[in-house]
């Protein structure tokens, strides 16, 4: 003989499939990564004890000021990442959501990645050193410029490496630095005609650059509604498209500050 359930019985019997299914959902690994501002690294210093730019075969100026590479830092490509998890950090300005193969190569392992971001930073530094050999006519056969920044892969950094080498030897043309004693941060790639390209992550990247002390910050001009969207305090955008813009806008800053474009 069967017996009747009373509704509130019902209902608890149909809502423990439901609590089981949510309790799943929430669990299960996701296919995301949770990124959040990372180290910056002053590229006209040092890095955990090494000369960042090295140039040999031409003369080298003492610089003051800084030129700050910026980094992110995410969740590893076989990290677990639940739903609990992103919804955390889904509020939270000081992290972002992405899509795991926005960050990551899809199907590639944690060792081939590895390899692939070297690839990418030594593919920066190269174009880096011949931008910037280029901007001030030096021949390559005659300057060797050795760039060494221990930890950090990917070619976001080719921008500032590149103004790096460029304060080192030549300053702002007139005697003076290239960031006029101010912290300078950014970010871009760049190529060897002295092209600035996108980059992700600028929103978290401005808050590691106004943390570690800079005032401005480089962003290429296609990434500016980015940059503006979680932009600290105290920090001015100064978009660029080419190293020529760069240049300019950092040398302009000193003199004509109210004629530097903005974000």
């Amino acid at each position: 003989m069967l017996s009747r359930l009373t509704r509130p019985q019902a209902v608890a019997v149909c809502a423990l499939p439901v609590v089981a299914l949510l309790a799943t959902a929430a669990l299960a690994p996701l296919p995301f990564s949770v990124a959040e501002p990372g180290m910056t690294a002053n590229v006209l210093g040092s890095n955990q004890g090494t000369q960042v730019i090295t140039v040999s075969g031409a003369p080298v100026r003492r610089t003051s000021g800084q030129l700050r590479m910026v980094t992110i830092v995410a969740t590893g490509p076989d990290a677990r990442v639940t739903l609990g998890d992103v919804a955390g950090s889904w509020f939270r300005t000081d992290r972002a959501v992405m899509p795991r193969d926005a960050v990551y190569p899809s199907g590639d392992t944690v060792k081939e990645i590895e390899k692939h971001n070297e690839a990418q930073m030594r593919q920066s530094q190269d174009a880096a050193s011949q931008a910037a050999l280029k901007y001030l006519g030096l021949s390559p056969d005659k300057v060797k410029v050795t760039l060494k920044l221990a930890d950090v892969g990917g070619p976001s950094a080719g921008l500032l490496f590149t103004l790096g080498i460029i304060d080192k030897l030549h300053g702002d043309g007139a005697g003076g630095d290239l960031t006029a004693g101010r912290t300078i941060a950014g970010t871009g790639t760049i190529d060897a005609s002295g092209k600035v390209g996108a980059v992700g992550g600028v929103a978290l990247k401005t808050q590691a650059a106004r943390r570690d002390g800079a005032t401005v910050f480089l962003v290429p001009k296609a990434e500016c509604a980015d940059a503006r969207a979680e932009l600290p305090k105290g920090l001015r955008l100064v978009p660029v498209t080419t190293l020529k813009d760069a240049v300019n806008s950092l040398v302009a800053l000193e003199k004509h500050a109210s004629s530097v474009p903005g974000c």
